[in-house]
């Protein structure tokens, strides 16, 4: 089964197995179902049973009563992006940490960058673009005060691959 079908049945919602009789459309019973019929239910289980299994159990306790993908799916994202004001709150407290970045005393420089590189990426993820240039300036502001030195030369150097050379 191709990934597509699944996401197709989340994106769409569940497709009702249906027959013509005396010129209505009706739910076909499960005796008369085709093997396409039966394919088709069968994506639909499979992408059901995937989106719950890549929740973690205590999350998927709460979205129990589900019993389509997209309504499962729509209910994730409902609870977990929420509506415009929780959004909006969102990038305010990314925006605040962002601005209070700085170097955590008895921090290696790899968990700084690594506390860094989270923050930037959820503030992409919220819809908060940066310049290369201000990710760069805060970066530089905020590592420890023994690399004073360095900072200083970066700041100063307008190119920065000449001086390189140069050495």
């Amino acid at each position: 089964m191709k990934d597509f079908k699944i996401w197709q049945s989340t994106v769409k919602g569940p497709v009702r197995i249906t027959t013509t009789v005396a010129g209505q459309l009706v739910d076909k019973s499960v005796e008369n179902y085709t093997d396409e019929d039966f394919e088709k239910v069968e994506e639909q289980e499979w992408a059901l049973a995937t989106l719950t299994m890549a929740l973690s159990p205590d999350i998927a306790q709460g979205f129990r009563e589900y019993t389509s993908t997209k309504a499962l799916w729509e209910a994730l994202i409902k609870v977990y992006e929420g509506n415009e004001d929780m959004k909006e709150s969102l990038q305010d407290m990314l925006r605040q940490k962002f601005n209070m970045f700085n170097y955590i005393p008895g921090e290696t420089l790899e968990t700084q960058l690594q506390r860094f590189t989270t923050l930037t990426t959820e503030m992409t993820i919220a819809g908060i673009f940066l310049t290369k240039s201000e990710i760069n300036k805060k970066l530089l502001n905020g590592l420890p005060k023994s690399w004073d030195m360095n900072v200083a030369v970066i700041k100063k150097t307008k190119d920065l691959i000449v001086l390189l050379l140069l050495k």
